[in-house]
């Protein structure tokens, strides 16, 4: 495809590197260390997929072949893995495809190492058992699949690739009827792919302490859901001596521990809340309030990863979280509520705020109606409990949001995601949080298009849900320090930060292949660059085509899959 120029196609380092950490939660352990290497993010080439492809998932998760320089790119509209030769990364071209259906529905995720490719795809019926299929990188030839749990939708290979790691997400059907486990499964390949032998590690040890759980913040909360049942595993990072991995568990507000070799769940970690009320942690939570207004609110995030990295610092295991966010909302069932929509509590303090649920200030912000009640009201409930309530003669989901809208008082209100990246210890400690900086760089690098989203050209649009979305995250290390690179799904870019010392990460660079003056009709004919980056993925120096680290983006919207070179700019210490 031709590439257009992008809006911020000249890196953004030294005019916005002072913002950084001065709105992020540091912590105490660890010096600060200045950065003796900067980087910067460049546009090499992209390739689009074919047909029309705007806003049909044609590229999503990224997985890199260092042995052919492949990329192999889930494609959901073609249902297919598409394969990409990089050998020239400007100027990627098609190969082939692995075609998904031929196994299953749709294809969810993609890993690659050595000369195996793991592809996880979903059954016809989405609340049945998936499989991971295995191919040869090369000549792209099955050579092997295992069956798995409900809805595999993340798949990643531990560090020395002796296992597979599968997050089947287990969700509900539309209508709420069927809510499958969550599980994990790991694929031991040990002895050969032929030979593999699959460990499923699910959440029902953990029923009886549901209660325990959700007193420390775990939310369990779909209607009738046991917690092995609400548990939905999103994403998983290995640990750097590959004994643990940690799960996202992103509705459910934490993550999981996973003892790799035991096969076995060890803990689950609920993340906490994210205080909106206190300095550094402001967020814009308005489309209606005729401008950039990122200031302070009482509400409290959920943090709700998607992605998660891994890295090490001092020979420990660090996490990091790209803090998106998601909600509830089937045909069936809903937790997705403006507050307001919602009653506050008359005698708590957020009544007492003038105008706090107008639509300029807190009324458009999207909360969940599970969480925060005064008044022991009791929002899992499915419409056939509750019946027509709303008289129309229908029982279905207007139902629930009649029971709510009328029979609910709130005293807390919850919003979804927390709009920055997160750094966690091995133990569930957060040691850093991005605070509200990427709203604070979105805005000043883009404030015609701030809060914008990615299948059309806004202006804060997507305030009153999650804004910006950081959605996706990779890390790599150049020059032996550490970085990691967030992708924002909605406004698009990505945010550069080096993360060496988890404690003090340091912010690099926001750069956005965009091209934010076309109209509406070229950006739906592909002509707006990158829309929606969903998958990265981190290319070393060594495995590099063009011995320069790279990164790679799947992106959603656009259906893009672009490269981007990443030049090292030494600074010489004063």
């Amino acid at each position: 495809m031709e590439l257009r120029k992008s809006l911020l196609g000249t890196a953004i380092l030294a005019t916005v590197l002072g913002l950084a950490g001065c709105d992020g939660d540091d912590g105490t352990d660890g010096a600060p260390g200045t950065s003796q290497t900067l980087i910067e993010l460049n546009v090499v080439g992209s390739y689009q997929a074919e047909g029309e492809v705007f806003d049909e998932s044609a590229a999503e998760i990224v997985a890199h072949d260092p042995s052919n320089q492949r990329l192999f790119v889930v494609n959901a509209l073609a249902s297919t893995i598409d394969v990409l030769d990089i050998n020239d990364p400007a100027m990627p071209v098609k190969l082939s495809t692995i075609d998904a259906t031929a196994e299953g529905a749709a294809a969810n995720s993609v890993a690659v190492y050595g000369d195996l490719v793991a592809v996880a795809i979903e059954a016809e019926n989405k609340q049945a058992n998936g499989k991971v299929v295995f191919y040869n990188s090369t000549d792209l030839n099955k050579v092997g699949e295992v069956v798995v749990g409900a809805l595999p939708d993340m798949v990643t290979f531990t560090r020395d690739g002796m296992k597979v790691l599968v997050a089947n997400e287990g969700e509900p059907s539309d209508d709420y009827s069927v809510d499958p486990e969550g599980s994990v499964s790991i694929i031991d390949l040990s002895n050969g792919v032929a030979s593999a032998t699959v460990t499923t590690a699910d959440f029902t040890g953990f029923n009886a302490d549901q209660a325990d759980l959700v007193t420390a913040g775990l939310r369990v909360f779909g209607p009738g859901a046991t917690l092995a049942q609400d548990m939905e595993p999103e994403y998983i990072a290995v640990s750097i001596d590959n004994t643990k991995a940690w799960v996202a568990l992103q509705e459910n507000n934490a993550v999981a521990e996973l003892d790799i070799a035991a096969g076995e769940i060890t803990a689950i970690v609920p993340l906490g809340f994210k205080d909106h009320g206190i300095i550094g942690n402001e967020l814009d939570a308005s489309n209606r309030d005729s401008g950039i207004n990122i200031r302070n609110w009482p509400v409290k995030g959920m943090y709700m990863p998607d992605a998660i990295a891994s890295y090490g610092y001092n020979g420990k295991t660090y996490y990091i979280t790209a803090n998106e966010g998601d909600s509830r909302d089937y045909d069936g069932w809903t937790e997705e509520f403006r507050m307001g929509d919602l009653t506050l509590n008359p005698a708590g303090e957020l009544a007492a705020i003038t105008n706090l649920l107008e639509d300029e200030n807190l009324g458009r912000l999207n909360t969940t109606s599970t969480m925060g009640i005064s008044n022991g009201c009791d929002p899992s409930q499915l419409p056939a409990e509750l019946g027509d309530l709303n008289g129309d003669t229908n029982v279905d989901v207007d139902d629930v949001k009649f029971y709510v809208e009328n029979s609910c008082e709130y005293d807390t209100l919850y919003s979804y995601g927390a709009r920055s990246f997160s750094i966690w210890s091995a133990d569930g400690q957060r040691v850093f949080d991005s605070g509200s900086e990427f709203e604070r760089v979105t805005a000043s690098l883009i404030p015609d298009n701030f809060n914008g989203n990615n299948d059309e050209n806004s202006f804060d649009n997507r305030s009153d849900d999650k804004g910006p979305e950081p959605e996706a995250v990779a890390v790599g290390i150049i020059n032996g320090q550490t970085f990691a690179f967030i992708g924002l799904e909605r406004v698009g870019g990505i945010m550069v930060y080096n993360v060496t010392n988890p404690q003090n990460p340091e912010f690099v660079q926001y750069l956005n292949n965009r091209d934010f003056s076309v109209s509406q009709a070229d950006l739906e004919a592909g002509m707006a660059g990158d829309l929606g980056p969903e998958g990265l993925a981190f290319i070393s120096a060594d495995d590099s085509p063009s011995g320069k680290p790279m990164l790679a983006v799947g992106n959603e919207v656009s259906g893009t899959t672009t490269l981007y070179s990443i030049d090292v700019i030494e600074l010489t210490a004063n």
